[in-house]
């Protein structure tokens, strides 16, 4: 039986949110995500197939989804559960996004293969809350990791109320 999406505060817990990152273009932005993920993750998590799913689905299409957010994610054999991590950059990423303009928030999903429905719904959620009004720049405007997190909280709580 395939598992539930996770909540977004628990796919992104504050520990798996950099609000400065140093990545200057999408493939540091990879490793330093898919790095963050494997200091704060388990001791089975394997960094190199992480890496390589991230890749080969950007490979496909760029997953700079809107103005100033991509949403890199790919499904691994290798992973046990899913993993989250976001990465937030002011100064913006260049990330061959459709639209031409550099990112800002970047929010890495990383799932077992074996759970494509959990997958597809965990990037539904997020949809649903990047579709909602000051998202993304309350993120931005985060001071650091658990103000971002607070404000997932907050928006994934006005989401499910409405």
């Amino acid at each position: 039986m395939p598992s539930l999406p996770l909540s977004l505060r628990d796919l992104f817990p504050a520990n798996r949110i950099r609000t400065d990152v140093e990545s200057e273009d999408k493939e540091s932005l990879f490793v330093e995500l898919v790095d963050l993920i494997g200091e704060t993750g388990s001791a089975s998590f394997d960094r190199s197939a992480a890496l390589a799913c991230v890749m080969e689905r950007e490979a496909l299409m760029s997953t700079g989804i809107r103005e100033g957010v991509a949403v890199p994610h790919g499904k691994s054999d290798s992973l046990s559960r899913m993993h989250g991590a976001i990465g937030i950059s002011r100064r913006g990423i260049d990330y061959d996004a459709f639209d031409g303009q550099p990112v800002k928030v970047a929010f890495m999903i990383l799932s077992p293969r074996r759970d494509p429905d959990v997958h597809l719904r965990t990037l539904k959620q997020l949809a649903e809350i990047l579709d909602m009004p000051g998202f993304v720049d309350a993120l931005v405007a985060a001071s650091g990791p658990e103000e971002a997190h607070r404000a997932i909280q907050d928006f994934e709580d006005r989401l499910s109320a409405s």
